[in-house]
């Protein structure tokens, strides 16, 4: 920034205004943060205007983000794919919490897989009501008997 162009990070007020146009004569614009600009008055702004010195927001706020549009995008795509968050973690090299975090819009399977699939499911409800005992079934099936009466309740 040469002496033309200047940065303030305080609030402008006719004082912090008259010392720096006795600092910088040849002032002719003033950056400042957004907040700034908005409390700044309007007759301050008015005036800075007729005198040449042009007051202009800086727009970008906050913390520069860490990662980029297209990590954003490769986690999105892994995940279409079927790859679990854990797996895209241990991946690409970014926490667990930052998979979750940059996941935009995708729904993941809550809670966990069931051991047998839903052919096997459906079959055991159909022996039960065929008139087949538990017992039965998981001699068959080779599924624990306890896990026949938990399929059966749901």
């Amino acid at each position: 920034m040469s002496a033309e162009d200047i940065y303030v990070k305080q609030l402008l007020t006719s004082r912090k205004i008259m010392d720096l146009l006795d600092q910088y004569p040849n002032l002719k614009r003033i950056r400042c943060p957004y907040s700034l600009y908005k409390r700044t008055s309007p007759k301050y702004l008015e005036v800075l205007n007729e005198l040449g010195v042009e007051v202009k927001p800086i727009k970008k706020r906050g913390r520069p983000r860490k990662y980029s549009d297209e990590q954003r995008n490769l986690v999105n795509k892994l995940l279409k794919e079927g790859k679990s968050p854990h797996q895209i973690s241990g991946q690409i090299d970014i926490p667990l919490k930052t998979v979750y975090y940059l996941k935009k819009g995708i729904e993941l399977k809550k809670g966990r897989k069931y051991k047998y699939d839903p052919k096997l499911r459906m079959e055991i409800k159909k022996m039960a009501t065929k008139g087949y005992t538990a017992k039965e079934i998981s001699q068959k099936f080779k599924v624990p008997l306890r896990t026949v009466y938990y399929i059966l309740k749901k």
